[in-house]
């Protein structure tokens, strides 16, 4: 797992959007002034930045534990991304900040589907301020109902959705809407899926080998304890059906 995978980027370095200063994450906010969720405000180089807190993103958790260049965790800034299970938008915001900039000057498209009406309320008033955010209010599961926001497949792809049956509901996501070589993330919760008596490594075991059964490739799992307790981030690269 890992060191078998091609990839068909080059290496890619946190820089201009997203800083790693001493084990913390910022990004270049791409709304000057304001904070979302209570985050830290910092200047770095004259240009605002807002700490990307890992104890309340999955994302950021792992971009600190991967063991690969945490670049790689990132969409490229510019392209249209699709975000399953959204939440309140803690980790949307920084993708956006990353992937759009301000007033979207990068150009991105950030589709975020959560099933709440109160987060797509979150989402909406993001949204306001935070051009290139798309808030959808859809279940993961039922692709027909949002679908048609996401015409062409995205090269990157993340889901953090706390219900039963996450694998496939990602498996599903990915068939329909991740092009071959994109990046796929799922945020795992071991809690939400059906437990075979064995435990959590068996559990996270049997989820790789069904995702490398599924015409994806495991780039790698990694272990979010500490920042989110039995929860594991799996990274898949998309492949040719």
């Amino acid at each position: 797992m890992g060191g078998g995978s091609k990839r068909r980027r080059g290496p890619r370095h946190l820089s201009q959007t997203v800083r790693l200063d001493r084990r913390s994450l910022w990004t270049l906010n791409a709304v000057p002034g304001r904070a979302v969720y209570g985050e830290s405000l910092r200047r770095f180089q004259g240009q605002e930045y807002r700490r990307w807190e890992p104890h309340r993103s999955k994302l950021a958790a792992a971009m600190l534990r991967t063991k690969d260049d945490p670049a790689f965790l990132l969409p490229e800034p510019g392209t249209t991304i699709l975000y399953l299970g959204a939440g309140h938008g803690t980790s949307v915001s920084h993708l956006h900040d990353h992937l759009c900039g301000e007033q979207n000057r990068l150009g991105g498209r950030l589709v975020s589907v959560d099933l709440a009406p109160r987060c797509l309320r979150d989402l909406t008033f993001l949204a306001e301020v935070r051009p290139g955010l798309v808030p959808v209010l859809g279940d993961a599961r039922k692709h027909a109902g949002w679908g048609v926001l996401v015409p062409r497949k995205v090269d990157w792809l993340f889901q953090d959705v706390a219900q039963a049956g996450q694998v496939d509901i990602f498996i599903a996501a990915c068939k329909r809407f991740l092009a071959p070589n994109g990046t796929g993330l799922l945020s795992l919760k071991a809690a939400s899926e059906r437990w075979t008596g064995e435990g959590e490594a068996a559990l996270f075991a049997e989820v790789e080998s069904a995702l490398n059964g599924a015409s994806l490739r495991v780039i790698e799992s990694i272990e979010l304890t500490g920042y989110e307790d039995n929860h594991r981030l799996f990274v898949v690269e998309g492949m040719e059906a």
